[in-house]
């Protein structure tokens, strides 16, 4: 179990899956430009991020976030039991909650859960089924969701993103457990909001900084390494690519000057580093 501190606060990566990418449908295709002979040039990706064949790993993790009065779960995975399109999502069974108790953190010791948007592989353990019923995972949680991000899945889901809501988010509003924030959100001294649009309209990261330390969580601006060397390169999920483009060069660049650990939400072990200059863009130094 991956482990970080950041001055007087803890991160500690809960693995839902890990996969390499194989192309043809699906999480694989999140970065359409990543063929395997342009990923092989970005030779600071092997042996962790992609293999020598140009195949790229991926992850799907929550974060859990332990702050001096503050327990904070970021992004929850995709979920057991829920009915998706993507084949290997769909009603998925895997060991997420006995993961997260290894940490020794129950799920009743959650303060705060944190969505950086509302697609379906970071909203899923918001809720699991008991007793054929959606409930909230952490019952005595607040979800702090965006209120841009709840603004335009409200008005706009359709289909399997109707039925993510269905069954991930209006559980939480039933149980009155919501509280819609602005995308600059403080939560407190250490921890706070980031606006990183682009993926979706209300995309955030999570900032987390304590005695003269400083950790960002991605979320989707970036969903592989390859990104941090390739910045142009962008998402068939992002909601609008050349927004996306925008943010991740500003993320990048701002990461950098303040010599930040990168906590990559979708990025395979080691998971995390700090960015190095490589020519005109950057690599990421895990120290691993």
């Amino acid at each position: 179990m991956l482990t970080w501190r950041i001055g007087d606060v803890t991160i500690t990566r809960v693995l839902e899956s890990e996969t390499p990418f194989l192309r043809g449908g699906g999480p694989e295709s999140a970065v359409p430009d990543a063929f395997p002979e342009a990923v092989r040039e970005i030779k600071w990706l092997q042996p962790h991020f992609a293999d020598e064949s140009g195949r790229m790993r991926f992850s799907i993790h929550a974060l859990l976030v332990d702050a001096p009065g503050l327990r904070l779960v970021v992004d929850t995975c995709v979920g057991n039991d829920k009915p998706r399109d993507v084949p290997f999502w769909n009603m998925l069974q895997t060991g997420f909650l006995a993961e997260f108790e290894k940490t020794g953190w129950r799920r009743e010791t959650v303060d705060a859960v944190v969505c950086t948007h509302m697609h379906v592989d970071h909203v899923g353990w918001n809720t699991m089924l008991a007793d054929g019923k959606w409930v909230p995972t952490f019952p005595k949680a607040r979800y702090l969701l965006g209120k841009d991000e709840w603004a335009h899945w409200s008005a706009e889901a359709a289909g399997e993103q109707r039925q993510i809501l269905d069954d991930s988010i209006q559980p939480l509003f039933d149980a009155d457990l919501v509280d819609l924030v602005p995308s600059d959100h403080r939560l407190s001294d250490e921890i706070r909001l980031v606006p990183t649009p682009g993926h979706t309209p209300g995309h955030v990261s999570v900032e987390i900084a304590s005695k003269g330390e400083l950790a960002l969580i991605t979320g989707d601006l970036m969903h592989h390494p390859c990104q941090i060397a390739r910045p142009d390169w962008s998402s068939n999920f992002d909601s609008d690519q050349n927004w996306s483009r925008r943010t991740r060069h500003s993320f990048l660049a701002e990461a950098n000057a303040r010599r930040a650990l990168v906590i990559g939400t979708h990025f395979a072990s080691p998971t995390a580093g700090r960015l190095v200059r490589d020519e005109d863009t950057y690599r990421l130094d895990t120290g691993a």
